[in-house]
């Protein structure tokens, strides 16, 4: 069964919870512990969280354009709680185009 690959539209506080929890339940089912605590809904029809794979990622912040998404995730201003350390480096984090500004503790 191919996974389910995904694009990352912003690199900030709910990414990196996502990208965390993907991580740290693939971590989970490679101890062949895959217990599924925390979640709602372990099976969505045949797939689990680590079937999702991150292939590409976005964002306008120049403290994480450039990174590995790895790097991005833990990057100002995020905030986000840690629960998974150690992160895939995952692809670079590219620049995306502003089209509607930003806030201003990004400038």
């Amino acid at each position: 069964m191919a996974s389910i690959r995904i694009a990352i539209a912003g690199v900030g506080n709910c990414a990196s919870s996502i990208i965390q929890g993907l991580t740290y339940y693939k971590a989970k089912a490679d101890a062949d512990r895959a217990d599924g605590l925390g979640l709602m809904h372990q099976l969505i029809g045949p797939y689990r969280p680590f079937d999702i794979e991150v292939v590409a990622a976005f964002d306008i912040d120049s403290r994480k354009v450039g990174k590995s998404l790895a790097e991005a995730c833990f990057a100002l201003p995020n905030n986000t709680k840690t629960i998974a350390e150690e992160l895939p480096d995952g692809p670079v984090v590219q620049m995306a185009p502003v089209m509607d500004g930003f806030p201003a503790h990004m400038n």
